[in-house]
C-alpha cells in the first residue's frame, strides 16, 4: 500500500552496508556475531536483530561466553530509532508465538 521496496541481501552481497544504510527497517539474520556495524544503519531506521551468536568473553572469567546478535548493537544504538537487543528481544517474542500455535494445534 506504501509502495514500499522489499530488499534480501546476504553476507556476500556488494556493498552489504552501503544497501543496509538505505534501509528504513533492516532485518538481521545473517548468523555472524555482530557483522552489521554502525555505517549499515541508516540515521532513524528500525533494527530487527534476529540472530543469536555465542562468542567468547574472557572479562567473564576463562571459559565463558556471552550473547550477541548479527547487529553490533552499541553501534547501532547510536543511529537507529528502534533496535532489539540480543538477548531479549525477538526470542520471547517468537517463544509467545510458539506457544499459542502450539495451542491452537491441540484445540483444532
Amino acid at each position: 500500500e506504501q509502495n514500499c521496496t522489499v530488499t534480501l541481501a546476504h553476507s556476500r552481497t556488494k556493498d552489504l552496508p552501503g544497501l543496509c544504510a538505505s534501509a528504513d527497517i533492516l532485518v538481521a539474520a545473517v548468523g555472524r556475531p555482530e557483522m552489521v556495524k554502525g555505517e549499515g544503519i541508516k540515521p532513524g531506521a528500525t533494527v530487527l536483530d534476529v540472530g543469536i551468536n555465542r562468542i567468547d568473553a574472557p572479562e567473564r572469567g576463562e571459559g565463558k561466553t556471552r550473547l550477541v546478535g548479527d547487529v553490533n548493537f552499541d553501534q547501532a544504538a547510536q543511529k537507529a530509532a528502534f533496535i532489539t537487543p540480543v538477548p531479549g528481544g525477538v526470542g520471547p517474542m517468537t517463544i509467545g508465538f510458539l506457544l499459542v500455535n502450539t495451542v491452537r494445534a491441540a484445540a483444532a
